[in-house]
């Protein structure tokens, strides 16, 4: 980050729309427009990789590392490029207002989607449309065929399809291409409309000085386009199946660990290609956003690797990976690497070198700087250096009400009181921690939206170790008023952050 700057935590599928979830159409416009009134520098969101029922619809269980996510498309947008009259959007469901019920969602976005795909179909393929999909065939036709299989052998994982199509030849692909001509040219017009639409955004946020700061999975899903179509780069058997998966010990978390069941990577067979599909992975979203927050970063230097089949994390062990070579390459393709570590968790020193060495910051959150030791805590303000990003909390934390009402041991109390000079109230925590994070030394701090509104734990984004229930919370309309807007730019003025 090159100047002192405070932004927002808010992923694009919790703003409120009339649609039953957030997307890329007036909501983000919305959204920017208070950025700019408040004074922000960046919007931070979470992966925009298309989303699966089978996977609680996590941003960090995507069906592909290079395609989007089609319900992010803005319905009302879709009318405006003239996909859909406005007529076809009725009738809307009554969706929940804070919550996004995805079975709901994803039924009425399909009728959309198949009435703007036919309409689209049935004018003739533009030629814009052709140029789109010239340009992204080298991911773009993989990740159609696979949905097109995916669609066809459901709810078979790839791994259990015939096998001719483990490891298909390009004959096999044509024929299935053209036998399935129109599930295939659904899904590239579907990434077709995202590119619109995302590219519409992306320049209003330049457009008002704002910076996005995207997120990116260390691990891919194992059902996923990327492990079909590159099955060497992971560690599969010769049945195609993960001989070991991803996650971590246990931690603050969760005692017994995260079993994330992602295949781990094939880091030798990867090395040998000269990291081709990871630097066209990280240029690829460089693409779309101007910071990249790499989850999990440590993974890329050592990893918790566990026999596959465990039900918890404590057998695994780790495993050293080619960071230094691989950052090495990617500095060569990628001049300046705008990167962010997250690197909470077990940090060894190797991890440390690495992230000197190649100017990548760190992580920060605020709730965890007042526990035992408080003094020598990283997190604590009086240790946070200047390089490194603040945040409040993540999308993993409780909101800074919910931590402090059912979380915070009575020693972190303690310490809050003993550092504020003061005892703190459960109505204005959030603001209070809010301020400390402004006044520190790092020139960026990250606020998600929840701790800003003071909201409870029914807006918990993610519960770590948790699979189901999560993702779902939405702003409710107008809750991010010109009053928050307002208090916002004060604060941020106050603190040297415009």
């Amino acid at each position: 980050m090159i100047t002192r700057g405070n932004g927002l935590l808010l992923h694009i599928t919790s703003l409120p729309t009339r649609f039953g979830i957030g997307d890329l159409g007036p909501a983000s416009d919305a959204f920017i427009q208070f950025l700019l009134d408040a004074g922000q520098r960046y919007w931070q969101i979470l992966p925009i990789h298309p989303t699966d029922r089978r996977y609680d619809n996590s941003p960090y269980h995507a069906l592909s590392a290079f395609a989007n996510n089609p319900l992010l498309i803005s319905p009302e947008q879709m009318v405006t490029d003239g996909f859909l009259d406005e007529p076809d959007l009725s009738p809307v469901p009554v969706f929940p207002q804070f919550q996004v019920d995805f079975d709901a969602v994803i039924s009425y976005k399909e009728r959309l989607f198949n009435r703007a795909y036919h309409r689209f179909r049935d004018r003739g393929s533009s030629q814009e449309f052709m140029r789109f999909c010239q340009k992204n065939a080298w991911w773009l036709d993989r990740y159609a065929l696979f949905m097109v299989l995916r669609k066809r052998y459901a709810p078979s994982l790839w791994g259990d399809w015939p096998p001719e199509l483990l490891d298909p030849d390009d004959i096999i692909l044509e024929n299935i291409r053209n036998k399935e001509s129109d599930v295939f040219e659904k899904e590239r017009f579907l990434q077709y409309l995202f590119s619109i639409q995302w590219n519409r955004v992306r320049d209003r946020c330049r457009d008002a000085g704002i910076f996005l700061i995207g997120d990116i999975p260390i691990y891919i899903d194992y059902d996923s386009a990327d492990v079909w179509s590159h099955p060497g780069f992971f560690q599969l058997d010769n049945q195609y199946k993960p001989t070991v998966v991803a996650g971590v010990p246990p931690d603050y978390f969760s005692a017994t660990g995260q079993v994330w069941n992602n295949p781990v990577y094939n880091w030798d067979m990867i090395q040998k290609d000269q990291f081709s599909w990871w630097v066209a992975r990280i240029k690829h979203l460089l693409l779309q956003i101007d910071y990249l927050r790499i989850d999990h970063f440590r993974g890329l230097v050592g990893y918790w690797e566990i026999p596959a089949g465990f039900k918890t994390a404590i057998q695994g062990t780790w495993k050293e990976a080619p960071a230094r070579d691989f950052l090495r390459t990617l500095a060569r393709k990628i001049p300046s690497l705008p990167l962010i570590a997250e690197d909470l968790g077990i940090i060894t020193p190797d991890v440390r070198e690495i992230m000197q060495e190649f100017s990548i910051p760190g992580m920060a959150v605020l709730l965890f700087a007042f526990e035992e030791g408080m003094a020598d805590n990283p997190y604590i303000l009086h240790n946070v250096s200047k390089n490194r990003i603040l945040y409040t909390g993540t999308h993993d934390n409780n909101p800074i009400q919910a931590w402090f009402a059912t979380e915070a041991s009575e020693t972190e109390k303690k310490n809050l009181s003993l550092y504020f000079g003061r005892d703190l109230s459960a109505d204005t925590i959030h603001m209070d921690l809010i301020r400390l994070a402004m006044m520190s030394r790092a020139d960026t701090v990250i606020l998600p939206v929840q701790d800003l509104l003071g909201l409870g734990e029914e807006s918990r984004m993610n519960r770590p170790g948790i699979d189901i229930g999560n993702w779902c919370w939405r702003l409710a309309p107008d809750e991010l008023h010109s009053g928050i807007s307002d208090m916002l730019l004060n604060l941020t003025a106050i603190y040297g952050r415009i």
